[in-house]
């Protein structure tokens, strides 16, 4: 019975496995058709393969150049990622480990700063961004990006911290240690694990963020995902290029969880309620 059921249970894991990855796989052989190719419908699983859709996405075409947009995810994710954690790894200890008074009070505020939609908070930013002279300006998104990320990194880290045993920062602490060395050379270390999958989680969700970054930058500041959209037109074919496009854009933050997987199932195990 026992081994019926684990059968059972690793059948349906590659089979939702499977059903994520199907997506991802018809983008990857979409964006390696034609345009003509690409719309037909239904689609021809024989059609000849090109790599026309990457080789306008690089700008071979004539189109503009995708390596400043992509420049720009880069330092506005890794920017608003380091800053996150640094902000909410103490503001983490303070909450799990050395806890401040009314801690759960705190929290919840955290929590009810992602209730807002986002959408709700878009023309205050703008006017101020612009009354600011910041419009189009990359910086702009790296201190957007950081406020939207903090909340859920601070509950994530807070769960994570509380798993350490007290008395390793105790005993630290009897050797004289100061509260940054505490920090660095004790609880950063034990809580490595949960410091790579909050960084993680915060990198794909400023990497992939749209809507600030559609409405506040304009040609100097914009970033993968605007560019992206600037393939989609109301005249002419354009999947196959969308596709190559999105599989491209795509690759840094697969290519960031494929290599910190690891850390980011220990990590996400590491908060788990026991």
């Amino acid at each position: 019975m026992n081994v019926l059921r684990r059968n059972s249970m690793g059948l349906m894991a590659w089979l939702a496995g499977i059903v994520f990855f199907l997506p991802i796989a018809w983008m990857a052989l979409t964006s390696l058709h034609s345009e003509a190719d690409a719309a037909t419908n239904p689609p021809s699983f024989a059609a000849s393969l090109t790599l026309d859709g990457y080789r306008e996405f690089f700008g071979a075409g004539g189109g503009a150049s995708p390596w400043p947009a992509l420049i720009n995810s880069t330092v506005a994710s890794l920017a608003s990622t380091l800053l996150v954690l640094l902000l909410a790894f103490p503001a983490a200890y303070a909450l799990s480990i050395n806890r401040v008074r009314k801690w759960t009070d705190v929290l919840f505020f955290f929590l009810s700063t992602k209730m807002l939609p986002v959408v709700a908070g878009l023309l205050p930013i703008y006017l101020f961004a612009k009354n600011a002279g910041m419009l189009d300006n990359i910086w702009l998104l790296v201190i957007l990006y950081t406020s939207m990320n903090l909340p859920i990194a601070v509950w994530m880290m807070q769960s994570f911290l509380a798993e350490i045993p007290v008395a390793v920062i105790e005993a630290a602490k009897v050797d004289g240690a100061r509260l940054p060395t505490v920090l660095a050379r004790v609880v950063a270390p034990i809580s490595l694990p949960g410091i790579a999958a909050t960084a993680l989680i915060c990198f794909i969700f400023s990497w992939n963020e749209l809507l600030f970054a559609r409405v506040l930058t304009g040609v100097v500041a914009e970033t993968a995902p605007v560019f992206l959209t600037s393939f989609i037109t109301s005249q002419g074919l354009f999947l196959a290029k969308v596709c190559a496009a999105s599989l491209v854009i795509s690759l840094p933050v697969l290519a960031a969880g494929f290599a910190a997987q690891d850390k980011l199932v220990q990590g996400l195990s590491l908060g788990a309620v026991k």
